[in-house]
């Protein structure tokens, strides 16, 4: 049947994932580099595989709804089956009898041809409600199944953060997130940037210097230009982070958190390569991402090495600059990576300990004048302002300073510790503060 296999290769990594409970998106590059399938096949697939995944919550209400049954209480394959049936008749273009048919095909290729009754009287129930999303009566609940965010984030956030702010950051969360790229000025200029990507649209943004989001997807290390070094992608809220630090021409730069390197290109290239910056990872395999990308870039003030940014070592040299990009929950970037939604709150507990003393090891780095920049890709506060804050306890010759006011359009943004959101300035969601360490004369 047309359509068929990328279908049943998308449930069967499905099934694999849940299975072994890893990270959907390296079964899915493993099982797409195995298929034998098309281009526009493994584009399928992808879509199907990434939105189920992302849906889930939302679609398990529908089968909770529509199979009047618990789906924990169904067979997984047939499980993934409803999930990926019901996404494709909600959210794709597919024409709705094709979709039925596709996916009870499916159940007679994984070998559950009792199933093939449910899933067709399951999936055309669903059609005769018109496709209707069940809600909750509840609010929590409500925003949980609508959004396919587990309810405890969900009430986090809202103890965080205003109603309207959370279900804006929600709602942004959803669908394909945008790519943005950052163009290295070493190697080449607006014009020539642009003429290298003469075939696709890609649009400058006006409010980050040498950012542009490009219209497509697909494997950009194929791309001539990518090869060339001219660019590297990094999403709006990591380059803010690094024009935050504002490392000088000739500046001394440290990086304790680096990998896989994007923030320590774009500081190499602000800085024209001068100077010299000093990039850290824990593990040796994610330090030669690093040292890779560099040499791709040709950025030659970039040294990579290995060290515990908690525990570093005693001959660390002292810095003008410190990033300190510290591991996180990362419930800023669930639209780019859509498995973190479903991440448990007891397991990230014990992140705001290990922050706070990756920070105070970082902030002993700081020469007298100096700049330190904390950094997570998540919008918790007890990830962000609540470290920053107890840092500034006992650290008093440290000072929060806004970021980007010599930039007129950044510069309404910085705040003494600045939270992004997808519908400021479209960036994934990120935090960040700016510190300086008293004393000594700031470069010109």
């Amino acid at each position: 049947m047309i359509g068929l296999e990328p279908r049943i290769v998308c449930v069967r990594t499905l099934i694999r994932a849940a299975e072994a409970k890893s990270y959907g998106n390296l079964a899915l590059h493993t099982a797409l580099a195995k298929s034998n399938l098309t281009p526009q096949d493994k584009r399928i697939c992808t879509v199907l595989f990434q939105g189920t995944t992302e849906r889930l919550i939302t679609l398990d209400a529908c089968i909770r709804q529509y199979a009047k049954r618990d789906p924990e209480q169904i067979d997984l394959p047939v499980r993934c089956i409803l999930r990926c049936g019901i996404y494709e008749l909600l959210y794709l273009h597919t024409q709705e009898a094709a979709v039925v048919n596709l996916w009870t095909e499916s159940a007679k290729v994984l070998r559950k041809p009792k199933a093939v009754g449910f899933i067709n009287g399951v999936l055309r129930g669903f059609l005769r409600a018109e496709k209707e999303i069940p809600t909750p009566k509840d609010e929590i609940a409500a925003l949980s199944v609508a959004y396919s965010v587990p309810e405890p984030l969900v009430r986090q956030l809202l103890a965080d953060y205003d109603k309207q702010t959370v279900t804006d950051f929600l709602a942004q969360s959803l669908g394909e997130p945008p790519i943005y790229l950052k163009r290295n000025p070493l190697a080449c200029d607006e014009n020539d940037f642009l003429t290298a990507f003469a075939e696709d649209t890609l649009t400058p943004i006006s409010a980050v210097p040498q950012a542009y989001q490009l219209a497509r997807g697909g494997n950009l290390s194929e791309h001539e230009a990518f090869q060339k070094g001219l660019f590297h992608v990094q999403d709006l809220a990591s380059q803010l982070c690094c024009l935050a630090l504002d490392a000088k021409q000739g500046d001394t730069v440290l990086d304790v958190c680096a990998a896989p390197g994007g923030k320590t290109f774009t500081i190499a290239e602000w800085m024209g390569d001068s100077g010299k910056i000093l990039a850290y990872d824990l593990h040796p395999n994610r330090v030669k991402l690093i040292a890779d990308g560099a040499k791709r870039l040709g950025l030659n003030c970039i040294t990579a090495a290995v060290g515990d940014a908690a525990n570093p070592s005693p001959d660390r040299p002292m810095a003008d600059r410190v990033l300190c990009d510290v591991p996180c929950s990362g419930f800023g970037v669930i639209r780019r990576k859509p498995e973190v939604r479903y991440k448990s709150l007891a397991d990230t507990a014990a992140l705001p300990a290990i922050q706070l003393r990756i920070l105070e090891a970082s902030a002993n780095a700081v020469k007298a004048g100096g700049v330190l920049v904390y950094s997570t890709c998540t919008v918790a506060k007890a990830e962000n302002e609540q470290v920053v804050l107890k840092f500034l306890e006992t650290h008093p010759d440290f000072s929060l300073e806004k970021p980007w006011q010599d930039i007129e359009t950044l510069a309404p943004y910085g705040q003494e510790m600045t939270t992004l959101f997808p519908q400021m300035l479209g960036s994934d969601g990120f935090f960040l503060a700016k510190l300086r360490r008293a004393g000594g004369v700031e470069n010109a």
